[in-house]
Order: structure tokens, then sequence, then C-alpha cells
């Protein structure tokens, strides 16, 4: 009996945790409260077998209209009107409708639900199947046992289909039972958690593999975010690996006293923390490390979380330094944002992209007090070491500053 062959999500960050992606062929349940996202991981599932794999997918919905759906998921870079014109992605609508009455005149039944389903598969041939979300079906049925056989029946249908499938269902408690009915994770082969947990009057989502089934995955919470025209990006602590190269050539911190103290300026892949209190020169420090980037045509990256662009110019300007001449000249880029404006997991992911589209020499925060007092201490953690790894992979120079 060989490996368990397993088929990539295609979404940032989950395929590093499920080592490859999710046992292919079978079915995953992805279980959470509400806002956690379940739509979107179901959606963007399918939307990636198509973009990055060439498959097609069908996508049942309890709930949601496929209208509702196209236009919920085109910010987040899925043109599912697209694919369905060209017939890679289909909808199953099962969602209710306002003047729908339920009428109970026998036993319940799902062959003509699972008809239209391997009607669908069939006609786009599709390899990926999203179900959303089983709660709206089995809230009608108070017979337990009927729910459970009814979603063996589910999964044993799709398994026989050969489809690799993702069913949803709500969650009453973040940390309590994994499903409302308490049987929808002994019926699925794997069991994916995702949380929206309010810490210090902040959310914080999470995403967990709870199992999968006759196969290995990293364990415990990772934290997440979910990116305008990207979706669900996956921040996994675990993939940083310690293998950054390092080198002996030294750069200037813009500061000659201080260069001479660090024995000829900074290695060029440092990271150097200055700390201090209200007025101990922590943005002049930040100030000169820029312009001795300039010094040498090195190109300069400020992301500022204290102060307006304007203040950070005429400030700059008060020191004797011309940053809008810098700008002019292309070796400064400035990106001013308040740290409340997002979430700090969104600020991280903003961060790393403008970071790779600029190509910078060296990069300067100011200040990591201001992110932290808006943030989860875990989060601000994470944060944190996910910056500094990434700096030290794209050897980058990188200056923070931060209250004593």
């Amino acid at each position: 009996m060989g490996l368990v062959e397993k088929i990539r999500t295609g979404i940032s960050g989950l395929d590093l945790i499920t080592y490859g992606g999710i046992p292919k062929g079978r079915t995953t349940l992805v279980a959470g409260s509400a806002g956690s996202a379940k739509t979107v991981l179901t959606a963007q599932f399918i939307g990636e077998g198509i973009r990055k794999c060439g498959e097609s997918g069908v996508l049942v919905t309890f709930e949601e209209s496929p209208d509702d759906i196209r236009q919920n998921m085109l910010g987040l870079g899925l043109d599912i009107a697209k694919w369905e014109a060209e017939g890679k992605w289909i909808f199953v609508d099962v969602s209710r409708r306002p003047d729908d009455h339920a009428l109970k005149t026998g036993p319940f039944d799902l062959s003509a639900l699972l008809a239209r389903i391997e009607h669908a598969i069939n006609k786009v041939n599709a390899t990926r199947v999203g179900l959303d979300s089983l709660g709206a079906v089995f809230s009608q049925i108070d017979d337990d046992r009927l729910v459970r056989s009814e979603l063996f029946r589910i999964g044993w249908a799709l398994k026989k289909l050969r489809v690799t499938s993702l069913m949803t269902a709500e969650r009453i408690e973040e940390y309590g039972s994994i499903s409302r009915f308490g049987v929808e994770e002994f019926v699925t082969d794997n069991v994916i958690l995702l949380r929206n947990n309010l810490e210090n009057e902040k959310r914080r989502r999470t995403i967990e593999v709870l199992k999968l089934r006759g196969t290995n995955h990293q364990k415990g919470e990772f934290p997440f975010t979910v990116v305008t025209d990207q979706g669900i990006v996956v921040i996994p602590l675990s993939a940083i690996e310690l293998k950054q190269r390092s080198t002996d050539i030294r750069t200037s911190s813009g500061n000659t006293e201080l260069d001479k103290m660090c024995g000829g300026g900074f290695f060029r892949d440092s990271i150097i923390l200055i700390s201090g209190a209200t007025g101990t020169g922590k943005t002049l420090a930040v100030t000169e490390f820029l312009e001795g980037g300039a010094l040498t045509q090195e190109r300069s990256l400020l992301f500022a979380f204290e102060e307006s662009r304007d203040q950070l110019f005429r400030n700059a300007s008060g020191w004797g330094v011309n940053f809008e001449a810098l700008e002019a000249q292309g070796l400064l880029k400035v990106v001013c944002e308040y740290p409340e404006s997002s979430s700090i997991e969104d600020h991280l992911v903003r961060m790393r992209a403008i970071i790779q589209e600029y190509k910078p020499h060296r990069v300067a925060v100011d200040s990591l007090s201001a992110l932290e007092r808006g943030a989860p201490q875990k989060s601000f953690r994470e944060f944190i070491i996910s910056l500094t790894s990434f700096l030290k992979h794209e050897e980058v120079t990188g200056h923070r500053s931060t209250g004593g």
C-alpha cells in the first residue's frame, strides 16, 4: 500500500502546514464559527484548482445565493463568472429563498441532491467539490442518527465519484465541540478548524489542521488573514528555516561615530533594534540610516506607523536630509499607515509584498511600539519573528525602532 496522494490547495501557507496539500479523492471537513472564512476557503480551493492546476470544480451552496458568492469572491481575485463561462466552474444552487416554506411529506432523502451533484461533476469534468454549508441542510433534522447516516452517504458518494471535496460546518464555540451536530468530524477523512477569536478586543483568525487521515501534518494553530485580490494567506512560523546566508560585508549606519562603535558599521544582513524613550533620537537614527544608504546608492524603504509623510519629510529636512529628493532619485520609498487601520497580519502581508516589489537594500520600521499597541501579544510576537526571518531571507539590512 503506497503513500497517501495529496492535492495542493493552492492557498498560500496552507500547503506548507499540510506538507503538500490535502489527501486526494477524500472529504475534508472545514469547521468554524461565523466570520471565520469557511466559504472563502472553499471557494478559493476550487478557484486555485482552476487557476494553478487546470482542474474544474463544483460548488454546492446551501445558504448564500450564487450571485452573492460571485460578487463577494470577485474582490478576492476569484472571477467565478469568467470560469463559469469557460465551463470550469458550476454551481449547484440549493440555497433557500425568502418565500420558501418547508413542508415535511416523508422521510428525509438526499438522492435528488446527490444526482444533481453527480450531473454537475460530469458536466465540467470536476475534480474539486465544495459543499457550503452542511448546517443549512441538517438543521431541519431532529434525529442525530439520520444526520450521521446522511453525512456518511454524502461522503461515500463523493469518494465514489473520485473527487476531492470540502464540506463546511458551523461551530458554536471557538474552543468547544468541533461541529454543531457533533458527528460531522467522524464521517469525514480530514478536519480543518478555522477560528475568529476575540483577544483583548481584537479579532485574530487562525487555522488548525486537526487530522489528515493516513498522512502527517503540522500541529497547532497558525494565523491567517484574508487579503484583497489574494484571498486567504496563512502565516506559518514553522515554515521559517535557519538557512539564511551570512556576509562579512559592512554597511554604514549613516552616523560616523556609531559606525566606529560597531567596528565599521552594521553587517549587511543584520537586523538592528533601536530602543529608547520618547525624545531620545530614534527617528533621527532612522533618518541617518536611510541617508547612509542613499550615499552609497542603496535603495531604502521606510514603514512609518507614528508620523505622517509630511511630518517625516519636515523633520528630515530639519536634520539636513531631503527625503523628497531621495524619492525623486528612486533611492527612497516611504509608506505611512496608522497601526489600527488593519490587523497586524494584514500589515505583515502588505509589508512583504512591498519589499518584494521595491527590492530595497535597507528597510526601516518606525516604530514597533505603535504596532504593538494595536495587536494581541501573540500576534505581535509572530509578526516580529516572521518579518525578521523574511528580511534575513531577502538579505536586507533591517532597522527597527521601539519605545523604551
